[in-house]
């Protein structure tokens, strides 16, 4: 059985983080509007090549997109 992954959370935080709106990130990763936009929903999984662009468009590992961010120890 495969495992889904969905990074809706993390990529929302990466672009907020980046100070992107979905169609700027779209426009930088080479991608639809209403791809980020579904992603971001968790409408379903990242082929691999669109884990890619994402994550070169934030200048990340595609393995930044399923991890969680570390928090710092004061919540």
């Amino acid at each position: 059985m495969q495992a889904v992954v969905y990074v809706g959370r993390r990529l929302r935080a990466l672009r907020i983080e980046a100070a992107l709106t979905q169609a700027e990130l779209a426009e930088k990763a080479g991608l639809a509007v209403n791809t980020v936009a579904r992603l971001e929903r968790d409408e379903g999984e990242p082929h691999m090549t669109t884990a890619r662009k994402l994550a070169a468009a934030f200048g990340v590992p595609p393995r930044e997109l399923t991890a969680p961010k570390e928090t710092s120890g004061d919540a």
